[in-house]
């Protein structure tokens, strides 16, 4: 039986310094892609994106989030030369400014050539599912690894999206991969928790997600969320999509979540400034 509260663990270290505990953080997205939903072939070149990586973090943000594959509703897959190609001097650019960047990829080549140039985190949407290397790579640099909610590529035409409870199922599946994770040699100390607003979720189970995010603060892990203009968002705020996005930080904020990923980092700086 899955329960919430779990004996506190040692939190993930990023750089020396454990995660959580304080007011929750700011992570700026860096999508070096040409099909993402929101910036979508803004940063493809490698001096714009390193210029605007650095400009979030002027603007508050903790670390940098370069990914280079889309994960849109019907984005395609991209190889992981392709994929490197892409993100390889944008993660080395900023690791020599000593930024503090985290790699985006399902990818565990992907991911175990970022932290040869520097990266300080992993964020795989799939939760070391995909790849059962990418928890190996994790464990073995020691680094700490997102975990998120997972059920498959939101391309996939056969994506389950039904919940009989989608809070409790998101819970009991998410309790499913950190022990996949912990079976592949990722220790608990090393984990972030990401409940995965927007994939295989129908905007009423994303919104259901938001409301209790202290169902899974309560699991004793960091939590990251990223809602930052997704399509649950732009459902019910069509006409402020930034707006409905301040929404669900400020729901963050209140629910004692450790980090935010957003394409916006200086509003939602002050808004956490505000509330904390």
């Amino acid at each position: 039986m899955f329960t919430t509260t779990k004996p506190p663990v040692p939190a993930p270290l990023l750089r020396g310094v454990p995660l959580g505990g304080g007011k929750t953080s700011v992570m700026g997205v860096l999508n070096v892609t040409p099909d993402s939903f929101s910036d979508g072939g803004l940063w493809l070149d490698p001096l714009m994106a390193v210029d605007h990586g650095l400009r979030m973090m002027d603007e508050g943000a903790i670390i940098i989030d370069v990914g280079g594959e889309s994960t849109r509703p019907g984005a395609r897959r991209v190889s992981v030369e392709e994929e490197w190609e892409r993100v390889g001097p944008v993660v080395a650019a900023l690791a020599r400014r000593d930024i503090t960047t985290s790699i985006d990829t399902v990818n565990s080549e992907v991911a175990r050539r970022a932290i040869e140039e520097g990266a300080d985190l992993i964020n795989d949407v799939s939760g070391g599912v995909h790849d059962p290397q990418m928890t190996r790579v994790a464990a073995e640099a020691g680094l700490p690894m997102v975990i998120q909610h997972w059920r498959g590529f939101p391309s996939q035409k056969d994506l389950n999206q039904d919940y009989i409870e989608v809070v409790g199922d998101v819970l009991e599946e998410v309790e499913g991969q950190l022990r996949l994770a912990l079976e592949n040699g990722l220790r608990q100390s090393q984990m972030i928790i990401d409940p995965g607003l927007g994939f295989a979720k129908k905007p009423e189970d994303s919104w259901g997600v938001v409301y209790s995010l202290s169902s899974l603060t309560a699991r004793g892990l960091p939590v990251l969320v990223g809602a930052s203009r997704k399509r649950f968002v732009v459902s019910r705020y069509p006409d402020d999509v930034e707006g409905g996005t301040l929404e669900v930080t400020k729901r963050c904020v209140e629910a004692g979540v450790w980090a935010v990923r957003v394409h916006h980092v200086a509003g939602h700086v002050r808004l956490i400034d505000e509330l904390s």
